[in-house]
């Protein structure tokens, strides 16, 4: 499907841009191609992707800037502050003392994929506004330069500033745990039964939760997820994702955020590790209390840390219908739905998908070439 200049004069004004279908009865995304979603605006006429990249953006919601002011507004893309999907990001300040973060898209201009990704940026996030969404406040479409400007994050990322050190970990109060955990659920809930249509994450992990002065959480980077621990068990085995998928994510990240464990650690005598497979073991073993993290030197109200340990498991179950919609698991984490009498069944593990992504990958090589089989390596979708 090729799109064209759409001019929709001063009448029904719409945004069209790519997705995937995002209803949890469709197709694997193998079978999916160039699917259009709609997006009714109160803005004046306005042309839409050609092929050759965006022009007569609106400017309703975020600015249009040169690419010459923003390598000036980083002084030459200096600062690196961190990696998003399809590109890096810069921290930046423009006229005015505002701090920008400048994300450059890292994709070739005739790459379709990455011209897709950088609409779909524009479109969701320029529109909708949520206290735990980050602010898309531009973009740069010039010549082979695409980029996008954010508000800048002063806390960086969750990954950065909560995750890796006992340091990092002891600066995370319970209150502030459990603010982190209660936003990102506030947002992802808001993208999935809020915004019609409603918005897939598909990346919920702890480097795409940015944090602000007031370490208020806010859901970055709408791009594919790349991070295979990351992924629910339906996606791993057939590319599939839904709704339930973000919920699983969000579940890794839950646990995270209680027990201050990456989702996959390497330990010299016990080898790999993973966040999912002990969360699972402790709650077997009702000692579901030694998931919290022992950097908070026992200063949490024990019930509540175990409301939301047992919702992560909730959320990481194998079974995707299993799993609450968000709306759900933000009502179990405020107390205002039980989670006692739920009961909580086996999960994805990290480590059994693993297993079966290696072998799948291993016997797709050998069918299709012998000779290379021995070279198979894991990779994610």
């Amino acid at each position: 499907m090729e799109l064209t200049t759409a001019d929709v004069g001063e009448r029904d004004h719409i945004l069209v841009f790519y997705g995937v279908p995002t209803d949890e009865d469709t197709p694997p995304l193998s079978e999916v191609t160039n699917v259009v979603f709609f997006y009714h605006l109160n803005t004046p006429w306005y042309t839409v992707w050609q092929g050759q990249g965006m022009t007569n953006v609106p400017h309703r919601n975020f600015c249009v800037f040169s690419y010459n002011e923003l390598r000036v507004g980083t002084q030459g893309f200096k600062n690196k502050i961190g990696e998003g999907g399809f590109g890096t990001v810069y921290k930046g300040r423009l006229i005015g003392d505002r701090f920008i973060a400048v994300k450059v898209v890292s994709v070739e201009v005739e790459s379709m994929r990455g011209e897709r990704e950088f609409i779909s940026e524009i479109a969701a996030l320029s529109d909708i506004k949520h206290d735990n969404l980050v602010t898309l406040k531009g973009c740069c479409v010039d010549g082979a330069h695409r980029l996008l400007v954010y508000d800048y994050m002063e806390n960086n990322s969750l990954a950065q500033t909560f995750l890796g050190t006992e340091q990092k970990r002891a600066r995370f109060s319970w209150e502030l745990r459990k603010g982190v955990a209660l936003g990102v659920a506030r947002g992802l809930w808001y993208l999935h039964e809020q915004v019609n249509p409603h918005i897939i994450h598909r990346d919920i992990k702890a480097s795409n939760i940015l944090l602000d002065a007031d370490f208020t959480p806010k859901l970055a980077d709408f791009g594919l997820a790349k991070l295979f621990s990351y992924l629910s068990p339906e996606y791993a085995y057939s590319g599939h994702l839904t709704r339930k998928s973000d919920v699983y994510s969000f579940g890794v990240l839950l646990l995270e955020v209680v027990s201050g464990r990456q989702v996959v650690e390497y330990h010299f005598q016990h080898g790999e590790q993973f966040l999912v497979d002990k969360a699972w073991e402790l709650y077997n073993a009702k000692s579901l209390s030694m998931l919290v993290d022992s950097q908070l030197n026992g200063d949490f109200p024990e019930e509540e840390a175990l409301r939301f340990s047992r919702v992560g498991l909730l959320c990481v179950q194998e079974i995707a219908r299993l799993r609450p919609a968000m709306s759900a698991a933000l009502k179990m984490l405020k107390g205002e739905m039980s989670t006692e009498d739920v009961d909580i069944s086996q999960p994805g593990l990290v480590s059994d998908l693993m297993e079966v992504k290696i072998r799948r990958r291993v016997s797709s090589n050998f069918t299709s070439s012998p000779a290379s089989s021995s070279n198979s390596s894991f990779q994610a979708r």
